[in-house]
């Protein structure tokens, strides 16, 4: 348990003693993907400079036409971004809003990483970039919780009530905002939006301890990522193994 505290408390520490402005991608974004999204740019940036004009109106021309590749697009939009130009990033800001199917996530970073660049040439401010697999809004962090039941036995319906209150009503208070409280017979998927400096472990352990007031039926340890969201899979899994501890 005390190694678990531990990565809760570097999590927070991590962000409570960094100075800048943050910039949180919004969008979910598979982490793979984000990682090749980088490689490719810090390659680009090494081979490429600045952005003519007639190229400017080729990326135009390329973006707008139907039949350019993905990876050609994929080069357009990392050529723009890393171009630290500000016609480059009007032009993904507009793209973004109706970006083609099969690049739609790299348009994201690729906006992102304009956004950043553009900030850091007009801005003394540091500038902080923070990407996870859910992504975030503002400066909000968006996580995915599973909490269980402590006998692993279906939740009674005042239980059900009880977590539902205390969840809508907590959370709230400490400036976190709930997007999704699923509710099932042996298990609670809970997906919301949290202060990146706010204490994660301390909120979800007060409110557990808040419902268990009346009656001890939430488990106190609980999973909880800003990678992705579990599939039934894994929560089967997880489910599994807790019933053979209880055993």
């Amino acid at each position: 348990m005390k190694e678990k505290n531990d990565i809760f408390e570097r999590f927070r520490n991590s962000f409570t003693t960094m100075q800048g402005h943050f910039h949180i991608l919004e969008q979910r974004v598979p982490v793979e993907l984000q990682i090749e999204y980088f490689k490719y740019s810090e390659q680009l940036r090494k081979e490429k400079k600045g952005l003519t004009d007639d190229e400017y109106q080729i990326y135009v021309n390329n973006l707008s036409d139907r039949e350019t590749t993905t990876e050609r697009k994929k080069y357009v939009l990392s050529s723009l971004a890393t171009s630290s130009d500000v016609k480059a990033y009007r032009l993904l800001e507009k793209y973004v809003q109706e970006p083609d199917p099969d690049v739609t996530d790299w348009a994201y970073m690729a906006l992102m990483e304009s956004r950043i660049s553009l900030e850091s040439e007009l801005s003394e401010e540091k500038q902080i970039y923070i990407s996870t697999g859910l992504g975030g809004r503002g400066q909000k962090l968006r996580f995915y919780t599973l909490l269980i039941g402590s006998e692993n036995k279906p939740f009674e319906e005042y239980q059900r009530r009880i977590i539902e209150r205390e969840f809508e009503y907590y959370l709230p208070k400490e400036e976190c905002e709930i997007e999704q409280l699923n509710i099932q017979d042996l298990y609670v998927e809970l997906v919301f939006l949290i202060p990146v400096r706010n204490n994660l472990k301390a909120i979800l352990d007060n409110v557990i301890s808040e419902c268990n007031q009346y009656g001890d039926f939430l488990s106190k340890s609980f999973t909880v990522t800003n990678v992705k969201e579990l599939s039934q899979e894994e929560i089967t899994d997880i489910l599994d193994k807790n019933m053979e501890t209880i055993k």
